[in-house]
């Protein structure tokens, strides 16, 4: 927070009236089912974006990114997308959504503060709408709930920014706690705290810096009649909706799909979700051999039926599994792919013990693959949070 103050001090020769914190994120399980109303569990995680903010007496705002050293300006009454403003369209968009509920909003001076640049693939972009929409509300609607809030955000992507929203990315922005991950039901909006505490595990975050290309749109997926289908196949089992896991019923109904990388897709979607079903009571019970073996299998998943992962990718979550399966005993740890996929950032938790043997490995990696990845030890955090 000190270097974000500092920042913006600098740039505009002022005291900030406000500086807000969000954290960046992972997707733990489940992050490509939120269209079928699935369940997803995620986490904030201690790379946190600052944003700060002072108010002018006119009505231009502006924008200051020390990391990338970029400068970007417009005016109240004159918000538009423009590319070249890149991450600062999020901001105009969370302003534009206050705007257009007839909230009074004046000019501003505002700094963005990340260690993280936007394109890492850790949610850095909507915790700048997160912790934008929280200084906004502090300044210009005190009386808003968080859920009013993500609404604002929510109607910002759509209106501004001509994009969908991926609510497991906005809740986890605003709603994380330490030591806990959020399991996010989209299909009533409802959010579960799960316990996130074992000692001596580490979490490592990865940038693999493999350029992401898109060898398939994900949102082919997304049509009404998949998710009817899917749909078909939930059943009420303990209080719990699930998926029914007969594979003659799961077959039969997937027989309707006749595109077979669909049909694996889909089928991915089902299996995951089971496998996230375990992983919420291996949290609860405390069970991190149980919850790594999710995690573990939920990547073979993504990389065989759902197609996002890439052979850099597999190589790094090989290298954290392989004791484990070599040696036949309880999970001590799990890798995963974690995002949108084709490519770029995993996450892994291991032994303490454990970490520098990882780090080592990606040595290797950098020498066969020739990317230089970024490695971030990382712990649970809170969400969206005032700090000056």
């Amino acid at each position: 927070m000190e270097k974000a103050l500092e920042a913006h001090k600098s740039e505009y020769k002022s005291q900030p009236d406000v500086i807000f914190s969000a954290p960046a994120r992972i997707h733990l399980l489940g992050e490509h089912a939120w269209y079928f109303k699935d369940k997803t569990i995620s986490m904030g995680v201690n790379l946190p974006v600052y944003i700060a903010i002072s108010l002018r007496n006119d009505s231009s705002v502006n924008f200051y990114f020390p990391q990338l050293n970029e400068r970007k300006k417009t005016l109240i009454q004159n918000l538009r997308f423009k590319k070249e403003d890149r991450w600062a369209n999020g901001i105009k968009s969370v302003l534009y959504a206050f705007i257009s509920e007839e909230k009074t909003c004046s000019g501003m001076d505002i700094t963005v503060y990340s260690d993280i640049l936007p394109n890492a693939g850790f949610g850095i972009t909507t915790a700048i709408q997160a912790a934008s929409a929280g200084a906004f509300r502090a300044l210009f609607a005190p009386d808003l709930t968080d859920r009013q809030l993500i609404s604002f955000i929510d109607r910002g992507n759509h209106n501004f920014l001509n994009t969908i929203t991926y609510y497991s990315d906005i809740y986890t922005a605003v709603y994380s706690k330490k030591n806990s991950c959020l399991l996010i039901n989209h299909n009533n909006s409802e959010v579960e705290y799960l316990p996130f505490v074992f000692p001596g595990t580490k979490i490592i975050l990865t940038d693999a810096q493999v350029p992401r290309i898109s060898v398939w749109k994900e949102d082919t997926l997304w049509k009404p009649d998949y998710a009817c289908l899917l749909g078909d196949l939930k059943i009420s089992r303990n209080g719990i909706i699930m998926y029914d896991d007969s594979d003659t019923e799961i077959n039969e109904i997937l027989s309707a799909v006749k595109n077979e990388d669909y049909r694996r897709r889909l089928l991915c979607i089902i299996k995951e979700q089971h496998l996230l079903v375990d992983a919420c009571e291996s949290l609860k019970n405390e069970n991190f051999a149980g919850f790594a073996r999710s995690v573990n299998k939920s990547h073979e998943l993504l990389r065989d039926l759902f197609s996002i992962s890439c052979p850099e990718i597999d190589w790094i979550v090989k290298r954290v599994q392989e004791n484990d399966f070599l040696a036949g005993r309880p999970a001590t740890a799990c890798s995963r792919i974690t995002g949108k996929g084709f490519g770029r950032c995993t996450y892994t938790m291991i032994p303490e013990a454990e970490v520098e043997n990882y780090k080592n490995k990606l040595l290797e990696y950098e020498k066969i693959f020739g990317f230089h990845p970024s490695v971030y030890e990382v712990e649970t955090a809170d969400g969206l949070t005032r700090v000056m």
